[in-house]
């Protein structure tokens, strides 16, 4: 192992050992270190602000920016404090759940359901707790940081998550899953690794993962969408009702639709988003200077 992975290890391991308020603060304090030293996280988010909520007060969107980028490294804080624990205390950190029915009544069906999991507050803490609720499997790809791969695999798979590469073999074992009535979890916000088109995100075009919409075809399941939303004490985990048309054979309308639902999650916690991503690098028209420092 390397001085980086050591050192990685080890902040990773010694941050797990803090409660969640500690592990909070930590995260608080370190966003705001990456607010004032004016952090490519912050340049990056208030250009994605800017573009996604153009009539939104200036001053309002700056806000806006410097509370995401803290928010997401509460985050990475809150997320070693969870893969340390023990999941029956990392439980009691989930103050309650809302919509749960919506993912019953997708299991009743028999044919599997997908929960499309977008980068809004712990998102990790969902994905366990999904896999509490059925046989569950995910795509993963191991991290840059080699030394931390166990660890990672160790939290993730605590309650039970089956972890598949994001290749074609692991888009065999989702739609196996799907077809055995499981659940399958998905992350719908990012460039996509396995293909993907351009479909409308708060009105700009942005490079959109074809993996939902096929497994939709191919295999009749259910969708919707969750997240787990920081709150005071711990999480608050929410289940949001995916649109008809994302149902749609035609490919276009439900990646659009797919779009609509990440935005009617994040119109929940638009502070608990990860903006800092860069969602419009790639362009339809073949430009990619969106992001490109003055």
């Amino acid at each position: 192992m390397d001085i980086k992975g050591r050192l990685a290890v080890g902040a990773l391991k010694l941050v797990g050992k803090l409660p969640l308020h500690w592990s909070r603060r930590l995260g608080w304090l370190f966003g705001q270190v990456a607010v004032l030293s004016r952090s490519e996280s912050l340049r990056v988010s208030r250009i994605n602000l800017g573009l996604c909520y153009p009539a939104m007060d200036e001053a309002r969107r700056e806000r806006l920016a410097r509370a995401s980028v803290v928010h997401t490294a509460m985050t990475g804080c809150e997320v070693a404090t969870i893969w340390h624990q023990p999941w029956s205390r990392s439980e009691d950190l989930i103050v309650r759940v809302r919509n749960q029915q919506l993912l019953s009544e997708g299991m009743e069906t028999g044919r599997g359901v997908l929960v499309l999991m977008p980068h809004i507050g712990n998102w990790e803490i969902f994905g366990m707790y999904l896999a509490t609720l059925g046989s569950s499997t995910a795509l993963y790809a191991p991290p840059k940081i080699a030394a931390l791969d166990p660890i990672i695999r160790a939290g993730r798979e605590a309650t039970g998550v089956h972890m598949v590469p994001t290749n074609v073999h692991g888009v065999r074992s989702l739609l196996k899953a799907l077809k055995s009535g499981h659940i399958v979890m998905v992350l719908p916000d990012q460039e996509p690794d396995l293909g993907g088109d351009f479909a409308p995100f708060f009105g700009k075009p942005a490079l959109t993962m074809t993996l939902a919409h096929n497994l939709l075809q191919r295999t009749g399941c259910r969708c919707v969408f969750g997240f787990g939303k920081r709150v005071e004490g711990g999480f608050e985990l929410v289940f949001l009702p995916a649109e008809q048309a994302i149902y749609s054979a035609e490919q276009k309308v439900s990646l659009a639709a797919m779009n609509r639902g990440v935005e009617a999650c994040i119109a929940e916690a638009p502070a608990q988003y990860q903006w800092e991503y860069k969602r419009f690098r790639k362009q339809p028209e073949g430009k990619s200077r969106i992001y490109r420092k003055q």
